[in-house]
Order: C-alpha cells, then sequence, then structure tokens
C-alpha cells in the first residue's frame, strides 16, 4: 500500500523541518540583519577596510613621498590631493589610508591577543573556583591597578620602542577586562547540566573547558570584542598622540592627529580628515557591537 500525503501536510513538515533546523545563531543573525544601523555600519565598514588595505596600492601619490613645492596645500583636485597635504609636502588622503590601515591592524591583533589571553583565564578561574580562582582573580586586580601609561613606558625602556610592542603592551592590558566577562559566564555555566554530564562521565577538566564552557560563552565575548577593538584603537591614538606610539615611517590615526593638532591653525584640514576617519571608524565598531548585543541577548530570543 501507497500512503501519500496532501499538499498542506507536505507544506506542514517543511514548516516544522524549518523550524527545527532553525539554531539560536540563525536567530541572531536575523535580528543582526534586521538592525538597520548595524547593517549599514557593516557595510561602510568594509569599505573603510577595503581603502585602508587596497588604497594605498593604487592610490597615486605615495604615502612617503615629499613635494616640496605642495607644503601644507588645502584640499585640491589639482594633482590629487583631495585631502590637501602636511607639513612635509605628503599627501594627507594617503597617509590617512595608511594610517587607518595600521589604526585597524592594532585594534585587531591587540584585541585577538587579549581574546585568547581573557577567554582562558577567565574560563579556568570561574570553572576551577575556590583558591585557585582567588588566586587567579587576585593578579587580575594587582595588573588593574598598574597604570596603563606607566606599564607602557617601563616596557618600552626595557625591551625597545617596536610595533610588535605597543600590540603586546595594549594587549596585555585589555584581556583584564575579558577574563571578568568570562569568569562570571563560566560561573553560571559551571552548574549547568551538560557540565555536571561531562564531569560524571570522566572528561577531564581541560577538556570540558575547551570543549562545553568556552562554545558556550561566545556570545557576550563577540559582543565584547567589538567593543575592545575601538577602545584598543584609541588607546593606540592616545599613544602616539604623546609620542610613544607607532614611529616614523609607519603613521597611525593617532600620529596624524597629533601632527594635525600642532598645524591646525594655519592647516586645519590636516587634523579634520585624520579625526573624521577615526570618528567614522568607531562609530562602525559601536553600532556593530550594539547590534550585536540586541541580537545575541537572551531576552530576545
Amino acid at each position: 500500500m501507497v500512503f501519500t500525503s496532501t499538499p498542506s501536510e507536505k507544506a506542514g513538515l517543511m514548516e516544522a523541518s524549518a523550524v527545527q533546523g532553525r539554531s539560536l545563531w540563525d536567530d541572531a543573525r536575523a535580528r543582526l540583519m534586521r538592525n538597520k544601523a548595524a547593517v549599514a555600519s557593516m557595510i561602510l565598514l568594509a569599505v573603510l577596510v577595503f581603502l585602508a588595505f587596497i588604497g594605498p596600492l593604487i592610490w597615486i601619490h605615495d604615502s612617503t613621498e615629499i613635494y616640496r613645492d605642495r607644503v601644507q596645500i588645502p584640499p585640491t583636485w589639482d594633482n590629487w590631493h583631495i585631502f590637501g597635504t602636511d607639513a612635509q609636502g605628503r599627501d594627507l588622503f594617503a597617509r590617512t589610508l595608511v594610517g587607518l590601515r595600521m589604526s585597524l591592524l592594532v585594534g585587531v591583533v591587540a584585541t585577538a591577543v587579549s581574546l585568547v589571553i581573557g577567554v582562558l583565564w577567565g574560563a579556568t578561574a570561574g570553572f576551577l573556583g575556590g583558591r585557585t580562582d582567588q588566586i587567579m582573580m587576585r593578579i587580575v586586580d594587582v595588573l588593574y591597578s598598574i597604570p596603563f601609561i606607566f606599564f607602557v613606558i617601563i616596557l618600552m625602556v626595557v625591551f625597545g620602542r617596536n610595533i610588535i610592542l605597543i600590540f603586546v603592551a595594549i594587549g596585555a592590558v585589555e584581556w583584564l577586562t575579558m577574563a571578568r566577562i568570562v569568569r562570571g559566564q563560566t560561573i553560571s555555566l559551571r552548574a549547568m547540566e551538560f557540565v555536571e554530564a561531562a564531569q560524571a562521565a570522566g572528561v577531564s577538566q581541560a577538556s570540558i573547558i575547551r570543549r562545553h564552557v568556552v562554545p558556550n560563552v561566545l556570545g557576550p565575548v563577540v559582543v565584547y570584542v567589538t567593543l575592545t577593538i575601538p577602545a584598543v584603537i584609541l588607546a593606540e591614538s592616545f599613544l602616539s598622540f604623546l609620542g610613544l606610539g607607532v614611529q616614523e615611517p609607519l603613521t597611525s590615526l593617532g600620529n596624524l592627529i597629533a601632527n594635525g593638532a600642532r598645524d591646525m591653525e594655519i592647516a586645519n584640514w590636516t587634523l579634520f580628515f585624520p579625526a573624521a576617519t577615526m570618528m567614522i571608524t568607531l562609530f562602525c565598531f559601536n553600532f556593530i557591537g550594539d547590534g550585536l548585543r540586541d541580537a545575541i541577548d537572551p531576552k530576545d530570543r
């Protein structure tokens, strides 16, 4: 005997399978795509990243080329100096693109360093608990008490000034907040049934942390990462503004803003364009972070 189903039954089965196959991450992605500000920020940020990494390769002016007859000329289409030139006669648009690339690199690499250290430290402390948790979090408290600038100056005196040191210095500070966030999430996960089942099955603590705890704290971590990158960019810009950050011939938005602030009275465009580029970049990351926070918020599920 052959059983057939009506079209309505087929539609019901397809709808049921679609509902069953939709994960929480799919729901979060759908909510994120409905956030117009977050989507617009992602598109604009993609354009900025493309310009930062591809623009200097195809732009007609090199960021280090000096035009001695074009010192501090305002923005003009003549010779394609659309952002003008700086006090040395270098094209400001090319310099801004290179500065944006360096700031993005510092933000992403330092955030990745803080992500790895903070997640492992916080997950381990929260899961093990007891005396181990107390010792690990007191170390975090001690590091929190050290002024950031003082810490960076010590590193530069001991190891010398280089771009890798900036990544390490900023990442070595930003992981502290990440560790606290992950620890709080891990403590709430420690009493969940799937963790107790893994412990009853004889799974090692390291495997539980790696396979069960860390994947389940990724939601808040992803949101915090999008908010950490602009904080790192601001920290690097502050260091560069003080002369402790990226050094010539490299440049960053912080360097450009520092130079523009010095020449602002006679060439205000040297401050306006790097500052506007940084402002737009930070706004994009913040809007994306807000969109991710709303999308992953468990109260909206």
